[in-house]
């Protein structure tokens, strides 16, 4: 979402979108899946990996476990790209709808959080 969104009314109906997509969210979990079924040697099929206590941990799925595990992860990194663009919404509207003082020299988008 790197459109120009100018007025008010503009941001908060972006805002509603947003909250609109995180309640159709499915099933949501952290890590990374990957598919070893075409390695040699055997193995392990399908595995779903995350870091736990800054340890690596590994559990081995079934095929059907995998997909489901696979959606799970895609919801994931999703739900934290709409998270990252619903906070630079929501500073846009309280930056634009609520007075601050005067200052010398106006902040950047930088320091507001909105690049």
């Amino acid at each position: 979402m790197k459109t120009s969104l100018g007025s008010l009314a503009d941001l908060r109906r972006a805002f509603q979108r947003h909250c609109r997509a995180l309640a159709r969210t499915g099933y949501i979990s952290q890590g990374s899946v990957q598919d070893r079924t075409a390695r040699r040697g055997g193995g392990v099929g399908y595995q779903w990996t995350r870091k736990v206590a800054q340890k690596t941990v590994t559990v081995a799925l079934t095929l059907e476990q995998f997909q489901k595990m696979k959606k799970a992860v895609t919801n994931q990194r999703k739900l934290r790209r709409q998270l990252r663009e619903m906070e630079t919404i929501s500073r846009r509207i309280i930056f634009q709808s609520s007075p601050h003082q005067a200052r010398r020299k106006n902040l950047s988008r930088t320091v507001l959080g909105l690049i």
